[in-house]
């Protein structure tokens, strides 16, 4: 346990073993039988006990003794003195238990439901915490059942902080009573009890604290872990905020039913083909939020009544929050009204509903509005309605020219994000309080080379620019980047056994800085060059191909791509994509997907019609089930309308096939390119065809 080696045992340990086993299972069988007889005797009571002292893990036994409970107490007739002598025994059984293991489930769960009873003193628990706690400090089963007597006697929050204070100034090394600081600290700071506001002095005074710690050992981590609690304090905003939106605010969105706008060369923030009848609205927050809905969101519109509008949260999950939210709204029908502009105007944040899971209230109210026109598809393009194959070869794009405004895809890049205005002076102590800890972490790198000091500063220095970025929005340069990627870089070298952390965090510092001004991202649109095909039109490709990307970030900026290249990446999961609604065209190949299932954000991309997932690691890996967000192919209720076995050959392996079809079940999709991964061969490609009635092009051939 815990990386220490395991001894061989000893003959006479086996023995000893063996002696016990054998008492552990007489002692059980009595106590099964008792059990399921309901006999509850002093006796039987006396045999639960031995056993729960010689194995406290044992759930049945503890079980028992609460039905056991239940039972005498029924038969004492409320004699004061019975009722007390029998919580009492349970008590002392607990704490026999917990003397054979301090650390059992089972025992501390028994003895926190013997005093929530109400029949027994809690004066003796501190003591017994005080007697367990000396023996490990970071016993977490301790902790909490103090916070839970805390709570039980009326101990206020301050004194539980002077006790933490206590313990780490006699030990800095001690994590758990650092957390439970934090966990105290976050109550008092949201009540705002009197001597902890305003915030900002508190959070100064805690930063003195944890520096005494950080000099003293900067090799332990309990410290570094605490002054992370800090930065997450210092730059988180108290309220969710709403972060961007689709459409942005002031454009004039022109949507087609057919997906061609008589060949005019649109940004993609104004153009969008439905063929539907319909158009997403997104709200991207800066955490996971629920409660939104037509009564916390109102949507303005001539065409569309709000009470219909239904919200959905974009979470793989079945959660009910998600950091994306999307709604639809109905194009106006553009034989009554062509070429007419709609204004659509979208409020939130005027009434409480929106709430963060940490029980925030978005109380920012926040406005946006826009226009639809709705462009008549033209007689040329209504007689083409062939569908080409996409290729995604490099000389099928070509760069926009960052010079010339008007041709511009992203003309409106500044209205990307929502800046919301800060309190000046609570902005000037952020930034001042980001500078000095930055300072102080170079300084005592400067003495000792220390990993998560390195990674501390890592985050410090990604916090400042975020911060400035707020403090001056029409400044989006990262000034720290280059230094953040180095020191990622750095540590991957330093921890290899957590280089993947690292890779990860590397990742989202490369997005920032392509999606943090207008001229790196113009860098990484092109103009995708197809003559006829009249799905594709003059879409414009985010090319985010070859940035060694191992994860997805940055995705409130991008909600209005449509079409995408993340090909020759490191791609092991493609969390975030499901709040890219307007996706059309995907390209993924060349990445480290190894599992149908990772391609689970995709089944949120209703407008998916082209996907390329060449060359990945799919049926290379054994099935990993406790992965699956969807039904299992044995169950008998849920999915048992899938018709599972209509599609499926004859001789297939049921878990080769089974993943595909809960993923690409209800896609549209009219390409998919899926070639280079184990998994794939003609019998495959066969099954896909069947589950995808619309596919028209199957790697690079037209299927039949």
């Amino acid at each position: 346990m815990h990386g220490r080696p395991r001894k061989a045992p000893k003959p006479e340990d086996t023995a000893a073993s063996a002696a016990k086993a054998e008492k552990l299972r007489a002692l059980q069988s009595q106590l099964l039988h008792n059990h399921h007889n309901q006999i509850y005797t002093k006796e039987a009571l006396e045999i639960s006990a031995k056993l729960l002292e010689a194995n406290p893990e044992s759930y049945t036994a503890w079980n028992y003794r609460k039905l056991a409970v239940e039972h005498n107490l029924s038969q004492s007739e409320s004699d004061p003195d019975t009722v007390k002598s029998i919580f009492s025994e349970e008590l002392r059984v607990v704490e026999s238990s917990l003397k054979q293991n301090f650390k059992s489930y089972g025992a501390w769960h028994h003895r926190k439901w013997v005093l929530s009873k109400g029949h027994s003193s809690v004066d003796h628990e501190l003591q017994l915490l005080d007697r367990f706690q000396r023996a490990d400090s970071r016993n977490f089963h301790a902790w909490n059942y103090r916070r839970f007597i805390a709570a039980l006697k009326g101990i206020p929050d301050e004194e539980e902080l002077k006790y933490t204070t206590k313990l780490i100034e006699t030990n800095f090394s001690n994590y758990s009573a650092w957390h439970n600081r934090s966990v105290l600290l976050s109550h008092l700071l949201q009540n705002k009890v009197k001597g902890f506001f305003p915030k900002e002095k508190v959070l100064v005074e805690e930063y003195e604290f944890v520096h005494q710690a950080l000099f003293t050992d900067p090799d332990d981590q309990s410290g570094w872990f605490y002054h992370l609690w800090l930065l997450d304090q210092t730059v988180k905003p108290e309220t969710p905020l709403l972060v961007s939106t689709w459409p942005v605010h002031g454009s004039d969105i022109i949507v087609s039913a057919e997906g061609c706008l008589d060949g005019r060369a649109l940004s993609p923030f104004t153009s969008f083909h439905s063929d539907a009848g319909t158009f997403p609205l997104i709200l991207y927050f800066n955490e996971a939020v629920e409660g939104v809905n037509s009564s916390t969101v109102t949507v303005k519109s001539v065409f569309t009544e709000n009470k219909d509008l239904v919200w959905k949260p974009l979470a793989t999950s079945k959660s009910c929050a998600a950091q994306a939210w999307v709604t639809h709204l109905n194009v106006p029908d553009v034989k009554l009204h062509p070429s007419t502009a709609y204004p659509i105007e979208v409020n939130l944040g005027d009434s409480q509903g929106i709430v963060s899971l940490s029980g925030s209230h978005c109380s920012h109210p926040s406005r946006f509005a826009f226009t639809v026109c709705v462009q008549p598809l033209s007689s040329k393009h209504a007689e083409r309605q062939s569908v080409e194959m996409i290729l995604w070869r490099d000389v099928n794009f070509h760069f926009y020219d960052a010079h010339v405004q008007e041709s511009s895809p992203i003309a409106y890049f500044d209205r990307l994000s929502i800046k919301k205005d800060r309190e000046p002076a609570a902005s000037k102590w952020h930034a001042k309080t980001l500078v000095n800890e930055i300072a102080l972490v170079r300084q005592l790198l400067s003495e000792i080379d220390c990993k998560i000091g390195k990674l501390t500063l890592a985050r410090l220095l990604m916090a400042h620019d975020a911060m400035m970025s707020y403090m001056a929005p029409h400044s989006h340069k990262k000034v720290h980047s280059e230094e953040v990627l180095q020191l990622y870089s750095d540590l991957m070298e330093l921890d290899p056994m957590h280089s993947q952390y690292y890779k990860e965090a590397q990742s989202l510092v490369l997005l920032q800085q392509v999606t943090s001004n207008r001229e790196s991202l113009l860098k990484h649109c092109c103009h995708h060059r197809v003559s006829t095909s009249s799905s594709v039109g003059n879409s414009v490709c985010l090319r985010l191909n070859n940035l060694s990307l191992s994860r997805i970030g940055c995705v409130e900026q991008l909600l209005w791509v449509q079409m995408l290249d993340l090909s020759h990446n490191e791609l092991r999961s493609i969390d975030g994509l499901e709040a890219m609604q307007l996706l059309s065209f995907l390209n993924l190949s060349h990445n480290k997907l190894s599992s149908f299932t990772a391609l689970e954000p995709l089944r949120l991309l209703k407008l998916l019609k082209v996907l390329d997932i060449s060359y990945n690691e799919i049926g290379a890996h054994p099935v990993d089930t406790r992965r699956y967000l969807c039904s299992s192919p044995l169950s008998h209720t849920v999915g048992s309308d899938w018709n599972f076995n209509e599609f499926v050959p004859d001789d297939a392996k049921v878990t080769n096939y089974w993943e595909a079809f809960a993923i690409f079940r209800g896609f549209n999709l009219t390409q998919l390119d899926i070639v280079g991964n184990a998994i794939t061969d003609e019998k495959f490609k066969s099954f896909l065809i069947k589950v995808l009635p619309t596919l028209k092009w199957v790697d690079g051939e037209e299927s039949h």
